[in-house]
């Protein structure tokens, strides 16, 4: 194809240049920010001039770039002093990322080789452009189309996105006009096929973001014509004509003015698709998932019957569902998969099957189910959707004429099973859970109860064998009656007599007399697995078993090597060496280099050990509390790193285990959100030991992953436990920071009538005592929380409060915390000056501290005061360098605000298609945190943007949801949104 970028030189992994074949192959991002992954782990590409000289080498075609040409593709003709140092620098940094020999020096420059087939997204790209042009001179558009929509997805945003240097813009340009290109190609395919309506929407935006290219303009009058929109068709050519008279002083191309007068001739030969083609169906796939039903299968036959008459409604209803509850080993899998079974004849396009996990600490994602039901449907991995919405509706698509079975077993609640229900006449779904889901709708409720006596013995009696109950009939009964009759301790009863020839009823009965002993008794396939733990356990040296049973009381899901130094109090060389023995044998597995985990059954062995074994028994909460002491020195180092001058670390709690230090920001950002989920299972088991102000501190210093909207929900939960605990036990100062840390989460969340509520009892408790951290941040939140719910005047008092208190703390960061949250309460009231005044103040401090993330929201807050003074550049320059922060420090909701807010910007300054692509990446980064009010805020601004490039329907949509929202919530907004929604409004 004309105008296909050359991409480097593809040599595969084995060639005369690879020192070794790597475990996972590299690969390559151009089209898009420059990056690089090895498998599935992104690697760091480092500063955007260190990107610049990896992207200037992969796109060399694997040539030897000297040093003099990387400069000058750095720099251009003004290159810094020090620039071939700084070359030499960025390569040896780069060639500790990448594997070894790929980054080859030669001749004084460098070059890229070794690289594996696809390595590179812009290879792939021309390589699937190559396929769609050899497919379309086929004839086979539908081919070509999916060759072109493939290598189109391999854009991911602006083409070498932040890099700097006149090589990088060049690329930029050429790069953009390829995309532009196959985009043409690609809709020309449309048309030529029949999808002319569709394509209206898409040419729409693209002729508002490029108006001056004429094949676009091209294809969207024919594409409006043939939709039998002939007189838009001609509104758009009375358009181009008049805006290249404008902008260039010329007249339209020979083939528009061709176009235009064929439309107003109404030429017959511009109503149909010239070369339509049609797809060959795809074969129908019947997935038969069903696990397979147990042979001994007993009674339940009232409620067999029951499930099979629902199962045989589903014909010519929408959808049969039933729902089994009951207690854990009740039955409800062998009742469900049996049923299922039975009703296969009725359900002859397939069944389905998903063990849920809903019992388990890790429920199955509904996203991930999809996925693997999509598959199990013959959908394709590249058609799969990310979103758990686009998948959930694929899902009903592509069941839709079909009757299918879709066995659900335990679910954990009906949230989960939602998305995961056919929704489509002929299909039903079968669903096993412990809990009773009176909330799904439309749902058959049956819930299992345990087996009648005569059930139970004849389930023991199909196991065991005829003959040998018979004799010790009233044996049999004390057994299944010691078992309470449950199916799973029957089974395992049965199935331990029947494997011990000589034992009679009656002794197995014996044995399960003892109520002490009845549960290490009921135990038959586990009881192999526990004789091996005991035996591993048993060859342990004294050292290796201590560490064997302590490290097991540890809450989290895994554990580094120094969390685990502090329980055990060992160095790290010690703990290592031991843990490294464990791992050897069996007895924990090795998650990652530097992490370690237990098999859920060997943990809770290890913690029966420590129960045993432990002496004194105050060791074991020892442990946890060196635990604790470690996760709250190490996040204080973090939080300081974070908040230079931030004085808050100084009146947290000290305990006598000391943390990690970290020499960057960046580590001490990666050590928090890798121990996220260890340190928060850490703060809530403490609080659940009594250990309240270490918990809640814990809690405070790491208030990042409350508002980062990573672990959101886990950090409330904590939090939430804090507070309760500290309430019960009268802590005032240990509730009252929980509180506050309470009142981060709901911030966060967009929850402001609980934040509100939370932080109002915080102030009443902070009264009572002398507490410099209470008395500052508390006035700060409230008048944060008071400028969200519009009480302004009301708000600056609070935090001209705040700002009194953290003066007279020393704290500058908490001042200039304080003084930006200010500039936003004086904007809210129109005081534009003194609100930049404000803002302006607070950064400064914060850029005297160092202080790149808060800057980063200083920046934020001084972004929105300039740009509600009118100084729009600068306003956008204020908030591009916020966001710069935001997402290098997985701050995703002020990522995702700052873009709201450049959006915003964009739509002032009529650039509505731009302010649209913005408006739904701040969505997409808001989904899931953040709040209903703020989506809300978004989704008018979009429509509004929507609005301006004439997608009227995707904007009232838009604005419907938001007006959904504003009213669910009481928000004032409503009225504005309502009044866009006006017949009046959109005319």
């Amino acid at each position: 194809m004309d105008g296909v970028p050359r991409v480097p030189e593809q040599r595969r992994p084995g060639s005369s240049t690879d020192t070794a074949e790597p475990a996972e192959p590299l690969r390559f991002g151009v089209l898009g920010p420059v990056r690089a992954w090895r498998g599935e782990e992104q690697l760091p590409t480092g500063s955007p001039q260190q990107r610049a000289l990896l992207a200037a080498l992969l796109l060399r075609e694997g040539r030897t770039a000297t040093a003099a040409e990387l400069i000058d593709a750095l720099w251009g003709e003004e290159p810094p002093s020090q620039a071939l140092a700084a070359v030499r620098t960025y390569a040896s940094r780069l060639r500790k990322v990448l594997d070894p020999g790929v980054l080859a020096s030669e001749s004084g420059g460098y070059a890229v080789r070794g690289l594996a087939e696809g390595a590179l997204d812009l290879a792939v790209a021309q390589e699937l452009a190559a396929e769609g042009e050899k497919a379309r001179n086929a004839g086979d558009l539908g081919q070509a189309r999916k060759a072109l929509g493939r290598a189109l997805a391999l854009w991911d945003g602006e083409v070498l996105a932040g890099v700097p240097g006149p090589y990088a813009e060049a690329q930029r340009v050429r790069l953009e006009e390829w995309r532009l290109q196959l985009l043409e190609s690609r809709l020309d395919m449309d048309l030529e096929q029949g999808c002319h309506a569709e394509a209206v929407s898409e040419l729409t935006a693209l002729t508002a973001a490029h108006p001056l290219r004429e094949r676009l303009r091209e294809l969207l009058m024919l594409a409006l014509y043939r939709s039998g929109r002939q007189a838009e068709a001609l509104a758009v050519y009375a358009d181009t004509r008049r805006l290249l008279a404008d902008e260039l002083g010329v007249d339209p191309r020979p083939g528009l003015k061709e176009l235009q007068q064929r439309i107003l001739q109404a030429d017959p030969a511009l109503a149909e698709p010239s070369a339509p083609v049609t797809e060959p169906p795809a074969a129908p796939v019947r997935p038969a998932q069903l696990p397979a039903t147990v042979p001994d299968f007993t009674g339940r036959s009232a409620f067999v019957s029951e499930l099979s008459e629902v199962l045989a409604s589903a014909e010519g209803r929408v959808m049969a569902v039933s729902a089994l509850a009951g207690i854990g080993g009740v039955g409800k899998t062998t009742l469900a998969v049996h049923v299922a079974h039975q009703a296969r004849t009725a359900f002859p396009d397939g069944q389905l099957y998903v063990d849920l996990q809903g019992a388990g600490p890790r429920a199955s994602e509904p996203e991930t189910v999809l996925g693997s039901f999509l598959r199990a449907l013959g959908t394709a991995d590249s058609a799969i959707p990310d979103s758990l919405e686009e998948r959930a509706a694929l899902y009903r698509s592509v069941l839709d004429g079909r009757r299918v079975l879709v066995l659900l077993d335990n679910a954990k609640d009906a949230a989960q099973v939602r998305p995961l229900l056919p929704g489509t006449e002929g299909c039903a779904a079968l669903v096993t859970s412990r809990v009773r889901m009176v909330d799904l709708a439309g749902a058959h409720l049956v819930d299992l109860d345990v087996m009648s006596p005569d059930e139970a013995l004849q389930l023991f009696t199909k196991i065991v064998g005829e003959e040998r109950v018979a004799s010790e009939r009233e044996a049999a009964l004390d057994v299944v009656a010691a078992c309470g009759f449950l199916p799973l301790a029957i089974r395992i009863a049965a199935s331990r007599l029947a494997a011990r020839r000589t034992w009679t009823v009656s002794v197995l009965a014996a044995k399960l007399a003892d109520e002490r002993r009845r549960l290490d008794e009921l135990q038959a396939g586990d009881l192999a697995v526990k004789a091996t733990f005991e035996l591993g356990y048993g060859a342990l040296e004294p050292a290796q078993a201590r560490a064997f049973r302590l490290l097991g009381l540890a809450d989290g899901p895994d554990i580094s090597l120094a969390a685990a130094a502090a329980v055990l109090d060992l160095p790290m060389e010690e703990t290592e060496d031991l843990l490294e023995a464990l791992v050897d044998t069996s007895l924990l597995e090795s998650a990652a280099p530097g992490r370690y985990r237990y098999h859920d059954l060997v943990r809770l062995y290890a913690r029966a050990c420590a129960e045993r074994d432990e002496w004194p028994p105050s060791e074991r909460d020892a442990a946890i509390s060196r635990l604790l002491d470690f996760y709250l020195a190490t996040a204080a180092g973090v939080y300081a790193i974070e908040r230079p001058g931030d004085r808050l670390v100084d009146h947290l709690e000290h305990g006598e285990f000391p943390g990690l230090r970290f020499s960057t920001r960046h580590k001490a950002q990666d050590w928090l959100y890798s121990e996220a989920n260890c340190l928060l299972a850490c703060a809530s088991q403490s609080v659940r030991s009594g250990d309240l102000r270490r918990a809640v501190d814990l809690l405070w210093a790491a208030k990042d992953l409350a508002e980062s909207g990573a672990n959101s929900r886990d950090y409330e939960a904590a939090a939430t436990a804090a507070r309760d605990a500290a309430q019960a036990a009268g802590d005032v100062q240990a509730e009252g920071r929980a509180r506050t840390t309470l009142t981060d989460a709901h911030l966060a969340a967009g929850r402001f009538a609980q934040a509100d509520e939370e932080v109002s009892q915080a102030a009443t408790l902070a009264r009572r005592i002398s507490d410099p951290a209470l008395n500052s941040w508390v006035p700060n939140h409230r008048g944060v929380i008071a400028v969200y719910r519009s009480r302004h005047a009301e708000g600056a008092a609070f935090l001209q409060e705040a700002i009194t208190n953290f003066r007279s703390d020393g704290n500058l960061a908490g001042e200039a915390s304080a003084l930006c949250n200010l500039s936003r309460s004086h904007l809210a009231m129109g005081q534009t000056k003194s609100a930049i005044e404000l803002a302006r103040q607070g950064v400064d401090i914060y850029d005297r501290l160092g202080h790149t993330l808060r800057g980063a929201n200083g920046r934020y807050a001084l972004g929105l005061a300039l740009a509600q003074a009118g100084e729009l550049t600068h306003a956008v320059e204020q908030l591009n360098e916020a966001l710069e922060v935001f997402r290098d420090s997985r701050q995703r909701l002020w990522e995702g605000m700052t873009i709201f807010r450049i959006a915003e910007i964009l739509l002032t300054e009529r650039k509505p298609a731009q302010a649209a692509a913005l408006a739904e990446q701040s969505l997409a980064v808001l989904r899931g945190i953040g709040g209903d009010w703020r989506r809300g805020n978004v989704l008018t601004v979009l429509g509004r943007a929507l609005y301006g490039i004439g997608q009227l329907d995707r904007a009232q949509a838009c604005w419907r949801e938001a007006l959904s929202i504003y009213d669910d919530l009481g928000s004032p907004e409503a009225t504005e949104v309502r009044g866009l929604l006006t017949p009046v409004a959109a005319a």
